[in-house]
């Protein structure tokens, strides 16, 4: 820590002051380096000054007297470290006035001899690699014009000659590394020269003891294979693996060389994710090795570190999950160190309380990893190979007298779903009696991640659980509304029958209404939030699915929900407030504007109030915006008086920006500063994304609602949907901003013909020509081929509306378009071609192959 704290405060020495001859430049003094050098290091801004001057004055003389001087007998490792990462600075760097560049050529040729020197009689491993990284950053400009020529022979020198010691052995296969990743083909005409070297040090009974030095042989070679181009290259350095393993194997048994393992591993990660085919002759040997490693091994991270490498293979690039499969046994003892890394979770007191309700509370970091594995082995595998597996191992984990073992087995039922549910649909009564069972488990952890289970079966086996069991499931989970002592069990089941509601049939609720809304009325008392939320959720999505059935219904919830909402004022209960509107908006859908008449006028006025004191609540303005939509969908032009309430907050959550320099696959968990109005405000990546979907959903909502009653808000509307059909990072906002297209040129072309639309047939062709382009360019241009698809059919459906005013430039330029979304479909058609070539196709891809075809 001392070093690492140290060298922060050389880093930020001052920058050389700009000197010219105007100046009063004070003399170096030359024979007091050594004295200005120590000060540098350890007081910059006291000493900086005089330093700066120096390397200004004459910055070959400053970096030939720090390289001369790394070798001093009288300085201590630390002060040696220090010299040379200031030397790096000084070569690399601009911030200190000098770099490689500035030296002279003697200097230069000076300086790349002292390197290698030095390299070679170190014996201090940091700054060995220290030295390391400085000669490979120079070789990078240096070796492919020949202007270093003496570092390879100097590389092979330091491997063979019988006076080297491990520390330049060690050397040589690090630069070797280092160049492979950094200039690449550079060094592959070292290959041939360098396979016996690598044969020798890794199986040679000389270096078995010299862990370090096999070590970095080890990732010298996982970089040579990822440098080299040919095939026949690559092949040359199988015969390597094993010794690779054993290397691997003796560093993880020495508990001095876990960090180097680590590195190890992780090269190997990497070489599973760009080479998996290269590992194919020795991936029983290697898998082997993994899975002991995996099973035995106690530090986490390394345990972690080989089951990643193992899925990693399977995930791979090249689709080689056939290859995989024919490791014997590879995916029974996959499967079972998975789940076995699930049961890594402690009872805590704070799962009954803990929020959302879906978090595993007191997961540690293997149950979490193991849980995610879980998922991503049976997407990659399928269904046909994991499904089995699952029913052979799981039941004897449901019937373990230890609860973390029932537990584990839902969890994992719920985790493979989704990747396996096209065979597990042939079992579904099997895994839906396992998980129901369990409902009446002794213990509240058990009972919840039954409810978890369903929960998940219900997403990815709708419509048909739904349909085949809701005689099952929807008494299960009313039941399960009963656990008092166990919030958390009781809201999961509130939120499961959401999900059933959202993919179920109005026939498959009907017979459960009366139960459950009496269930739900009866958790509306609770106190906590928790429950209470979920619960309103629940009425709104059962009045969603039940529709008509809903009216009998009506008169006795109405009044209990415009009470909450009367209430939800409050800064405190604004989520309280945002699901009564949820529910209140679900209900008047349900039951139509008939029923929903009495109660219009208040409900609107509460909303309005209501939207007026979260104004700057930015999780809850989506959820108003939602309402806005279904009460729109009941009440139609009757929405006409509120859209000066209703336009600010849609337009302004359709216009915020997510951060540029935010990777799409880290938004939903990030935090984004947005300007609004005046203000910038923070604003969570889920929220931002699913409000701007909603906000856009609003506006062609009500285009299509208001019809030409619309036209005074088409123009904005338009110049805020058009550039949303290439929102490429979030597929939902530029779909539904393609879907609103057509109801806008609708509305528009009914207030031309109506006489309403200030400019007539103008008005109209600009307006259609200026869609109809953007769809074309935004087609051809789209990532997602689903998406394409929605593209097309709203492209038809504004062809349709547009009808004879679209011009002949606009057809050709559509026809372009469309080539290039056919051409790519050929293209795709002949990669799906070419998979099935592979040596290790199956019937599990062949599946996976049909799907993507379609």
């Amino acid at each position: 820590m001392k070093l690492r704290r140290k060298w922060r405060r050389v880093r930020k020495a001052p920058q050389a002051p700009q000197v010219t001859e105007m100046d009063e430049v004070p003399r170096p003094d030359w024979d007091s380096f050594e004295t200005i050098l120590s000060n540098v290091m350890e007081n910059p801004e006291e000493a900086g000054f005089i330093f700066s001057i120096m390397i200004q004055v004459d910055p070959d003389s400053v970096v030939l007297k720090i390289s001369n001087s790394l070798g001093s007998v009288h300085d201590t490792d630390y002060s040696r470290e220090c010299k040379v990462a200031l030397l790096a600075r000084l070569l690399t760097n601009q911030d200190l006035g000098t770099n490689w560049n500035n030296l002279s050529v003697s200097s230069q040729s000076t300086l790349k001899c002292v390197l290698l020197d030095r390299i070679m009689l170190e014996e201090s491993k940091a700054i060995i690699t220290r030295l390391c990284d400085i000669v490979s950053d120079l070789a990078v400009s240096l070796l492919p014009d020949n202007n270093w020529p003496e570092l390879l022979p100097f590389l092979h020198k330091c491997l063979t000659d019988s006076t080297s010691n491990s520390c330049s052995r060690l050397s040589a296969f690090l630069l070797y590394a280092q160049l492979a990743d950094k200039t690449g083909e550079t060094v592959v005409g070292c290959v041939k020269d360098l396979h016996s070297l690598f044969l020798n040090t890794l199986n040679n009974d000389d270096t078995l003891n010299d862990l370090d030095v096999r070590i970095t042989a080890t990732m010298a070679v996982i970089r040579f294979i990822q440098c080299v181009s040919s095939l026949n290259e690559k092949a040359q350095f199988q015969d390597l693996l094993p010794g690779m393993m054993r290397t691997l194997t003796d560093a993880l048994s020495n508990n001095d060389l876990e960090d180097a393992a680590v590195n190890v591993l992780n090269l190997f990660i990497e070489l599973a994710r760009n080479e998996p085919k290269f590992l194919r002759r020795q991936l029983v040997v290697i898998v082997g090795t993994m899975f002991e490693i995996a099973e035995n091994k106690s530090l986490e991270e390394i345990r972690h570190l080989a089951v990643e490498f193992m899925l990693t293979l399977v995930e791979a690039k090249e689709k080689v999950p056939g290859m995989m499969k024919k490791v014997p046994l590879f995916t029974n003892t996959c499967f079972a160190i998975l789940v076995n890394l699930t049961l890594d979770i402690k009872d805590e007191p704070r799962f009954h309380t803990a929020e959302p309700i879906w978090h595993i509370s007191g997961a540690t970091k293997s149950c979490s990893f193991g849980l995610n594995c879980l998922k991503r082995l049976s997407i990659a595998l399928g269904g046909k190979t994991v499904t089995p597996i699952a029913m052979e191992q799981l039941p004897s984990y449901l019937v373990a007298p230890e609860w973390e073992k029932r537990h584990a087995a839902l969890l994992a039922i719920a985790q493979i779903s989704e990747g396996s549910s096209k065979v597990m649909i042939r079992y579904l009564e099997q895994f839906v009696n396992m998980v129901l069972h369990s409902f009446h488990d002794p213990h509240p952890r058990v009972r919840w991640a039954a409810v978890h289970a369903i929960h998940q079966l219900l997403i990815h086996f709708c419509p048909h659980l739904q349909a085949q069991y809701h005689n099952q499931i929807l008494p299960a989970l009313a039941a399960a509304m009963d656990d008092c002592q166990n919030p958390r069990v009781q809201a999961f089941a509130a939120a499961s029958v959401v999900i059933f509601c959202q993919f179920g049939s109005p026939e498959t609720i009907e017979p459960y209404v009366d139960g459950l809304l009496k269930k739900l009325v009866v958790l509306l008392q609770n106190d906590n939030q928790m429950v209470h939320e979920e619960a309103l959720i629940a009425l709104g999505a059962i009045a969603d699915l039940s529709k008509e059935h809903f009216h009998k219904y009506y008169d006795f919830v109405m009044p209990y929900l415009k009470a909450l909402l009367v209430n939800a004022n409050d800064k405190s209960d604004e989520a309280l407030g945002r699901n009564a509107l949820q529910c209140i908006s679900s209900v008047g859908m349900a039951v139509g504007k008939e029923k929903f008449r009495d109660d219009i006028k208040q409900v609107m006025d509460l909303l309005k109030l209501f939207q007026e004191s979260q104004v700057k609540d930015f999780d809850t303005i989506p959820h108003i915006l939602v309402a806005w939509i279904k009460i729109c969908k009941v009440i139609g032009k009757d929405l006409l008086p509120y859209m000066s309430i209703i336009l600010p907050p849609t337009v302004e959550f359709s216009q915020l920006e997510p951060d540029k320099t935010v990777p799409s696959d880290e938004l939903d968990d990030s935090i984004h500063k947005v300007k609004l109005r005046d203000e910038i405000i923070c604003i969570r990546g889920e929220i931002l994304l699913w409000g701007k979907s909603v906000a856009v959903s609003v506006l062609g909502s009500f285009a299509q609602m208001l019809e030409e009653d619309f036209y005074p808000w088409i123009s904005q509307a338009a110049s805020i949907l058009v550039p949303l059909l290439k929102f490429y990072i979030h597929r939902d906002t530029r779909e539904i901003a393609c879907k609103a297209m057509s109801p806008l040129l609708l509305s528009a072309k009914l207030a031309t013909v109506k006489g309403t639309a200030q400019g007539g047939n103008d008005y109209f062709n600009q307006l259609s020509g200026h869609i109809i382009l953007a769809m074309g360019d935004a087609l051809s241009s789209e990532p997602e081929t689903k998406v394409c698809v929605t593209k097309l059919q709203e492209l038809i459906r504004c062809l349709v509306i547009c009808g004879q005013t679209v011009n002949e430039a606009q057809i050709r330029s559509i026809i372009d378009e469309i080539k290039h979304v056919i051409a790519e479909s050929s293209r795709r058609k002949g990669e799906l071609s070419e998979r099935v070539k592979s040596e290790d196709f199956d019937a599990e891809e062949a599946e996976l192959l049909r799907d993507e075809r379609e």
